[in-house]
């Protein structure tokens, strides 16, 4: 899942954004391909070309409820002198031994049934009488309560074309076209195809597997009563879901107390099921923490080429991160901050990379796009940094949501983008022109 080691730690570089992602993005590798089943394909990305091996549809086939004839059985037929053609029996879907249409014969078609021998075309029921000899009907009885509408004669109203209502075999794929190519990501309408052509496995990356824990002894859990100093937990359910909606299978731990020991023998435990390892908070200079105490040197003695590397970035919010791998098969784990936005912000910029590289993506970016700042005054933003605010977008414009601070999380459930402001840039007017990352 990683090969190359992260860059060694230099505690007095300040790392820019494209810095930190770059060396993430050098040291997570694409999982390992696998098969699956179809259904647990679902979101996988295919590894290999796949090619039809039976035409769809197999044969040619109605595409209406009605009755396979001779084109010219029905010439000129209409409501005042109606084609009498004799009933010679039912053609239904996944029917073996067909029936034979003659001259002056019909037979009895339904949707997805295989075109009889004999017949050139299906007029649907609509333009018969459906046997009943009373006009046209608007649609036939069940055989079952209505067996003998399979025989006798019926009446047929209009004339219809060669091939009308006709699904003809290979129309939708021919074998030995290409189904689906390398590459493609497997929704719906994918699964749908190979079950179609009779592909029951599919050779894929699988979905990777990513743990994520927050941190902090004041972290409380939803539903629970807070006491006093205590907070809820929103980290680890906003990257959890995050993890999700980028296409990963996610675990959520609960929060972890700031005890280095815990927090090092619960990594140690999740391990197992994890492909990456996502923790939120303890990664500044506080005496308290833990996650910079837990694994800043985790793996040096046992595991060479493993270690975690606490780093500092030119970026707000978000200045403190951590990134590096872990146990014996060299885990990669990244270690955000625990302010809510910066946590998030993080996520959107280093953890989605990395799980849609996992996954063997090629397209493993949010959107971007140029569009104007719309806002009551100008931005501000400190020089040096690159900084990343929330901000909603639509038509071509984009407006700030809320302020700079990393923990206005109601905000942040406003924003469907990020206005990026260059570490060059200290003030944006209205009307400027800026970058924006869309998040939706």
């Amino acid at each position: 899942m990683s090969s190359a080691a992260p860059r060694p730690a230099d505690q007095d570089h300040l790392w820019s954004v494209d810095e930190h992602l770059e060396d993430i993005l050098a040291t997570v590798r694409p999982l390992e391909p696998i098969e699956l089943q179809l259904l647990d394909a679902q979101g996988c990305v295919l590894v290999e070309d796949v090619t039809v091996p039976v035409s769809l549809p197999p044969f040619d086939n109605s595409s209406m409820d009605g009755y396979a004839v001779r084109v010219t059985d029905v010439a000129g037929a209409s409501e005042e002198f109606p084609a009498v053609l004799d009933v010679v029996g039912d053609v239904a879907a996944g029917q073996g031994e067909l029936l034979h249409v003659g001259p002056g014969q019909a037979a009895r078609i339904m949707t997805g049934a295989p075109l009889p021998p004999g017949a050139e075309t299906v007029v649907p029921v609509e333009w018969t009488d459906g046997g009943l000899g009373e006009g046209p009907v608007s649609g036939m009885r069940a055989r079952s309560l209505a067996p003998e509408g399979a025989e006798g004669h019926v009446h047929v109203y209009r004339p219809a074309e060669a091939r009308a209502h006709v699904r003809a075999q290979g129309s939708d794929v021919r074998a030995g076209d290409r189904a689906l190519d390398a590459g493609t990501v497997l929704g719906p309408p994918q699964i749908a195809l190979l079950a179609a052509i009779g592909r029951g496995t599919v050779r894929v990356r699988p979905r990777p597997r990513v743990v994520v824990m927050s941190t902090g002894s004041e972290l409380v859990q939803p539903d629970e009563s807070l006491g006093t100093g205590q907070i809820y937990d929103s980290n680890s359910f906003a990257l959890t879901a995050a993890a999700r909606d980028a296409g990963a299978i996610a675990y959520r731990v609960g929060a972890v107390a700031d005890d280095a020991e815990t927090l090092r023998s619960t990594i140690e435990d999740q391990l197992v099921r994890a492909d990456l390892m996502v923790t939120t908070g303890g990664v500044s200079v506080g005496a308290y923490d833990v996650v910079k105490e837990a694994l800043s040197s985790v793996g040096d003695e046992d595991e060479p080429g493993s270690g975690v590397d606490f780093r500092k970035l030119a970026m707000q919010p978000g200045k403190p991160q951590g990134f590096g791998t872990i146990g014996p098969d060299h885990t990669p784990l990244l270690a955000l901050p625990g302010n809510p936005v910066s946590s998030y912000v993080s996520f959107e910029l280093f953890v989605r990379p990395a799980i849609r590289t996992l996954m063997g993506l090629a397209d493993i970016h949010r959107p971007r796009t140029r569009a104007t700042l719309t806002a009551d005054k100008a931005l501000t933003s400190p020089k040096g940094r690159r900084q990343f605010l929330r901000g909603t977008y639509a038509d071509g414009c984009v407006s700030p949501v809320g302020g700079a601070g990393s923990h206005l999380v109601a905000a942040l459930a406003q924003a469907d983008a990020l206005i990026v402001v260059p570490e060059d840039v200290s003030s944006v007017e209205p009307g400027t022109e800026v970058e924006v990352v869309l998040l939706g």
